[in-house]
């Protein structure tokens, strides 16, 4: 497995993403049979997009919550569901852990452009607030986390409304503002000479809630650049480093496409940190 994430490089785009699909495939349709999605296709707002999954735990007690924001460039993603495992491991992944799993959608640039994505986190905890008790979850308890784009519009809910309504933030792969934005980020943020003050640096940077990051050993140049200058800019601002993860052996895509598997390194650090949180 690690030869083969290794020999794909840093590279991104459709076909890296088929290649890492096909490594996890047989072994992710097995937990898809294990653990089905409880509630599918749940509103949480007005538009299409505004869909969410429910993966239930087996216990008796309410739940702590973790809620999953998928990658995508900001262009496209999926929450996955029954027949299409991607993105919808992690909600399995913390269903099987004891925790409340919810996988969501949300609107795409460029039609729906800053701060979209993380208005669409914020209606989410919001929907949660009002409804995660009747499904097993306990909405004082939530973790957000994040991959890509996700984790861009994770640490964007920080900057829109701070620590409102969750316990801690995990960020895999996020791009937070410490590189220069590119083509593809400005068809969600627009001109960075218009709109200087958008990306999240200094609300995920200067928060009191607790953090987990986490990047690849095969990640991109940019993203490992902005895993290193958000926990330096930690350290400057706080004398101490978030939790954090660097996973040998995987590349950008397989970080979070493999969460479930036998690979166990980086779920077991995300359940001890969602345990620990929202203890």
């Amino acid at each position: 497995m690690r030869a083969a994430i290794s020999a794909m490089g840093t590279d991104l785009g459709p076909d890296v993403l088929s290649q890492c699909r096909a490594l996890f495939d047989a072994e992710q349709s097995t937990l898809a049979a294990q653990v089905p999605v409880t509630v599918t296709d749940v509103t949480y707002g007005p538009h299409e997009r505004h869909r969410l999954d429910l993966y239930r735990p087996q216990v008796e007690s309410p739940a702590p919550i973790l809620v999953f924001v998928h990658g995508g460039g900001f262009l496209k993603g999926d929450k996955g569901g029954a027949t299409d495992w991607p993105n919808a491991n992690v909600g399995r992944m913390a269903a099987q852990a004891g925790f409340l799993g919810v996988v969501i959608n949300y609107r795409l640039a460029p039609d729906n452009v800053w701060p979209a994505g993380s208005e669409d986190v914020a209606a989410v905890i919001d929907w949660l607030k009002a409804n995660a008790a009747q499904h097993g979850g306990d909405p004082d308890r939530i973790v957000l986390m994040g991959t890509s784009a996700g984790a861009v519009h994770v640490a964007g809910y920080l900057k829109l409304a701070g620590d409102r309504g969750i316990r801690a933030a995990i960020l895999l792969s996020g791009l937070y503002g410490y590189t220069p934005l590119d083509q593809r980020d400005m068809l969600y943020y627009g001109d960075p000479a218009l709109y200087p003050d958008r990306m999240p640096l200094e609300a995920v940077a200067a928060t009191s809630l607790p953090l987990f990051l986490a990047c690849a050993e095969y990640d991109p140049p940019r993203f490992q650049a902005e895993f290193l200058g958000l926990m330096q800019d930690r350290l400057t601002r706080h004398g101490a480093m978030p939790r954090a993860f660097i996973h040998s052996g995987h590349n950008h895509y397989s970080m979070a496409m493999h969460l479930g598997t036998a690979d166990r390194r980086l779920s077991q650090e995300i359940c001890a940190f969602v345990r620990e949180t929202t203890a």
